[in-house]
């Protein structure tokens, strides 16, 4: 707004100048005044009010993509009916199918019933938990079919932990049907270099608190021959029956 004392001026005296001279007039006080009351200097930035910060947006995060299912291998389920009660294994017929086969056929052909679990320890008092029980047809010739070629765990990505069943061997390509069954974890039996390990080809299911119960059974302390000697159980514990579990019923 312009000041007071410029719109004072009579209409009279405005009409004896020309438009140019009120221009220059009214531009020179305007000069003075602003001189004599310079407006304000803009804040500085540290001096000018902060600013409204709008508050970040943050995107709705994407939901993680679920991880795939772990892969279910195919197995057969086996249940060995002991003089304690039954042992239901998951026989690896497509990860192992070799020794796997070998065992199904020992099944299926009955030569595993009335076999025993007749060796069996733990390395207690250090590892009470760590052990194993063995059991099958104890090479007799009757029962007996040809040796099968050994599947280290290097080859079928099984190993030796707990529940794990294990081909018996005196080397390579020479199991039968003498098996055993680890407690705890026992993975120096896997293949390695310059070892070919033991063939693992299942897993117990159901009845791991019998197979511990059978490893804490009575042994005899004479039997035995080397290493094995007092791990020979005293009595041996009857495997009745060995079936292929009958199919779920849809």
């Amino acid at each position: 707004m312009l000041p007071l004392a410029l719109l004072a001026v009579s209409s009279h005296a405005i009409a004896q100048r020309s438009e140019a001279k009120i221009q220059a007039e009214i531009e020179a006080k305007l000069a003075a005044e602003l001189k004599a009351n310079p407006p304000a200097a803009a804040p500085t930035a540290a001096e000018a009010p902060p600013r409204p910060v709008t508050p970040a947006v943050t995107p709705p995060s994407t939901p993680a993509a679920p991880a795939p299912p772990a892969r279910v291998y195919q197995t057969v389920p086996v249940i060995l009916t002991t003089s304690m009660g039954p042992i239901t294994i998951a026989v690896e017929v497509e990860r192992a199918p070799l020794t796997a086969a070998n065992f199904l056929r020992y099944v299926d052909q009955k030569r595993l019933d009335g076999t025993v679990f007749y060796r069996a320890f733990t390395f207690a008092p250090n590892f009470p938990d760590v052990g194993m029980i063995q059991g099958g047809t104890q090479n007799d010739p009757k029962r007996i079919l040809k040796p099968v070629a050994h599947e280290p765990t290097t080859q079928t990505g099984l190993t030796h932990d707990n529940g794990a069943v294990s081909l018996a061997q005196g080397g390579p390509g020479t199991g039968t049907a003498d098996f055993f069954i680890i407690i705890g974890d026992m993975k120096a039996l896997d293949a390695k270099p310059g070892d070919p390990g033991f063939a693992v080809f299942g897993h117990v299911t159901q009845g791991m608190d019998l197979v511990r119960a059978i490893a804490v059974a009575p042994r005899s302390a004479t039997k035995g021959i080397g290493a094995m000697k007092g791990q020979m159980l005293e009595p041996t514990i009857t495997i009745a029956t060995a079936r292929r579990a009958p199919a779920p019923t849809p």
